[in-house]
């Protein structure tokens, strides 16, 4: 094998390492705090320690894993101000995306938002929040994909890995899953009327409401991690 296919199976096996470790992070299989050893992930993946390093190099940048010299690699904690900016830069980007989208809105469009609204009511309705939550996310992605905004989604994605992990606290909390499912409702509605101005507004609201959530599922977690 060549030196420049060997070279390209590292970034592909450094690339996937990370995105799995991303994951786990976001979803709190890897809780905060959680040491992140490298022999152990190594063999579960299938990996040699390389791309390991290489992927917990990467977190570090994002602020999800904290490297202490002598210690080892931990799994960040959630830091308030982090959350907050993501939420900062979510509402600026979303709220004009859903803007957008309503004001140039397609057929195809409007039959991809229904079938996905569908599927987070029936996941709802057999309690898995899981693909809930997949699907909330898949709900925006569609917004940004439609109106072309591939660069903002992916800036979007690299800054809100912090607030996923505090949504995942908040999502069980009473009520909130059907809270969210009705705003996502009220957005689609915006869209299929094309009212930009309902639609923004709809977007503003169901930030805000996942805002007050985080806060209390902030201040619960600070007081419980101190």
């Amino acid at each position: 094998m060549t030196k420049e296919k060997n070279a390209g199976l590292s970034v592909l096996k450094a690339d996937r390492v990370y995105a799995v470790l991303r994951q786990r992070i976001r979803d709190l299989d890897l809780p905060p705090g959680a040491l992140l050893k490298k022999d152990e992930l190594a063999t579960e993946l299938g990996v040699s320690r390389a791309p390991i390093s290489e992927a917990i190099a990467r977190l570090t940048e994002e602020g999800l894993v904290d490297v202490f010299p002598q210690h080892g690699s931990f799994v960040a904690q959630i830091r308030a101000s982090d959350v907050r900016e993501g939420l900062f830069i979510r509402t600026g980007l979303e709220v004009e995306a859903w803007r957008q989208a309503a004001a140039i809105r397609t057929p195809e469009l409007i039959v991809a938002l229904d079938e996905n609204l569908e599927g987070q009511r029936q996941a709802l309705a057999r309690g898995d929040l899981t693909h809930f939550y997949e699907l909330d996310e898949q709900l925006h992605e569609l917004i940004f994909g439609f109106i072309g905004w591939s660069r903002a989604m992916k800036f979007l994605d690299a800054v809100r890995a912090q607030l996923d992990r505090v949504r995942r606290l908040a999502l069980p909390s009473q009520g909130r899953p059907e809270a969210t499912l009705a705003e996502h409702a009220r957005l689609v509605e915006a869209v299929r009327i094309g009212d930009p101005e309902f639609a923004g507004a709809s977007m503003r609201a169901h930030l805000n409401a996942v805002a007050q959530a985080v806060e209390g599922q902030l201040e619960h977690y600070s007081a419980n991690a101190g």
